[in-house]
């Protein structure tokens, strides 16, 4: 909880400072804030709040640095995605462990198809986990794909990733891992807006799934440097899921930039 209310401080600040120099937020600026394939720098700090898990009283906590960079490798425009994750998990016997997590890297390729914004690539999951908890013990190799509508009262769209192991650790389970996250924003007076991207995730090696709706608010400030920040919170409820030690309730917050490029 202690990042939620860093949040909610550094919100408090910025709606109030009057020495920090405000532009107008347009409903465009709202749709790029929020769209996984604005071609812009951005840094982003998302915490899962986990406080009630299937088969366990345990609760979780993962917390993810990810950065973002539009580039023109080869001359095709793409944006890179890096993401770094800080898990507390349960272990057995009633511990938690804390630890660093498996980076995952994406490379989408940046395509339009009229309206629609689409992005495809391939995706990396590196064993970079300092504790066995914390991660899979499995270099991955997979596919990212990436549809968004842009419309004039806010945005639909998806992310679908897939990911299987190539090498690792052989003593520890085969990854065979697909997710998708329907992405629903709906646009509000004075820079405000309702959310739900609940990531949808399907173990095809165990069976095992959950399907999380959330229902959250976000809010956008756009600085007169150009820079972006988008403050959300997000409740998200597991709707129907298989096996145990899956997400029943969790609690998605997140502070996320964006900066200009400048050529």
């Amino acid at each position: 909880m202690l990042l939620g209310k860093t949040f909610l401080t550094v919100a408090i600040c910025i709606h109030c400072a009057p020495w920090i120099a405000q532009a107008a937020v347009s409903s465009d600026d709202m749709n790029k804030s929020n769209n996984p394939l604005a071609p812009m720098v951005g840094l982003n700090l998302h915490d899962y709040i986990t406080s009630s898990i299937f088969g366990t009283d345990e609760t979780s906590n993962s917390f993810n640095l990810r950065g973002a960079l539009p580039h023109l490798l080869g001359g095709h425009p793409q944006l890179a995605r890096l993401t770094v994750p800080y898990q507390t998990v349960p272990e057995a016997g009633g511990d938690q462990v804390s630890g660093l997590g498996d980076i995952n890297l994406f490379d989408i390729f940046l395509m339009k198809a009229g309206n629609l914004e689409l992005g495809v690539g391939p995706y990396f999951i590196f064993p970079s986990a300092s504790e066995d908890e914390t991660g899979a013990g499995k270099w991955q190799l997979g596919a990212s794909g990436v549809v968004i509508a842009p419309q004039t009262w806010g945005m639909v769209g998806a992310l679908l990733t897939y990911q299987h192991d190539v090498a690792g650790d052989d003593d520890r389970p085969t990854q065979n891992i697909a997710t998708l996250q329907p992405i629903v924003m709906h646009n509000l007076p004075q820079a405000f807006y309702l959310r739900s991207t609940g990531i949808w995730y399907f173990n095809w090696e165990t069976g095992d799934y959950y399907l999380p709706i959330g229902l959250g608010v976000g809010k956008v400030w756009k600085l007169e440097s150009g820079i972006t920040l988008n403050l959300f919170a997000e409740p998200q409820w597991t709707v129907a899921h298989e096996g145990d030690g899956v997400p029943n309730y969790q609690t998605f917050v997140g502070l996320n930039f964006q900066f200009p490029i400048t050529r």
